[in-house]
């Protein structure tokens, strides 16, 4: 029986819940999700997953958050002082800002705390620093997308440059975060 593997083009049905049983996102009621293996188009630990699966097979798995939206990070978190806010916005937690200079560089924060003097910006993921429990079933393979090329190179290669955009913006998320803080 055919399974999947890197490269490989496949389609899946899934049900994304926080330990606590909450669903964040579901392909329930909607077509598959269609992605590439070692594409990075979803998070690793899901791709993981998949990887060996046979259409058909269900599995559940749970991932941590370093192979999915990686540690929540406290310093991804920003104080303004109230005074800094226009008058007319009253701030809410849990309302989701986008903030920055340009529209390539707006950044989007949820409001994470409100005091009498301060609003703290929250700009991790909302996912980030949970573990994620997934069902899983692998609907097709739909076959290779890499064009002949070496794929253990490729895939090492792939994941380098992955890391490296991953790298890079953090660092352009926190510079922009001492920029506005300063």
């Amino acid at each position: 029986m055919e399974r999947a593997k890197a490269g490989d083009a496949v389609r899946v049905h899934y049900a994304g819940r926080l330990e606590d049983g909450t669903v964040f996102d579901s392909s329930a009621g909607k077509e598959p999700l269609e992605f590439t293996i070692g594409d990075g188009m979803v998070i690793p630990g899901f791709e993981a997953a998949v990887v060996g699966m046979s259409p058909g097979e269900r599995k559940r798995v749970k991932i941590p958050p370093e192979e999915a939206y990686g540690p929540r990070r406290q310093e991804m978190v920003m104080e303004v002082e109230r005074r800094c806010i226009p008058q007319e916005f009253e701030p809410e937690v849990g309302q989701i800002l986008q903030i920055g200079g340009s529209r390539e560089r707006m950044l989007q924060v949820a409001v994470s705390e409100v005091t009498e003097s301060s609003v703290f910006l929250d700009a991790n993921h909302p996912l980030a620093g949970k573990p994620l429990l997934f069902e899983v079933e692998m609907v097709e393979i739909l076959g290779s997308r890499r064009d002949g090329k070496d794929e253990g190179t490729e895939e090492t290669q792939e994941k380098q440059e992955k890391q490296e955009k991953q790298e890079t913006q953090e660092k352009q998320e926190m510079e922009e975060m001492e920029e506005m803080r300063g």
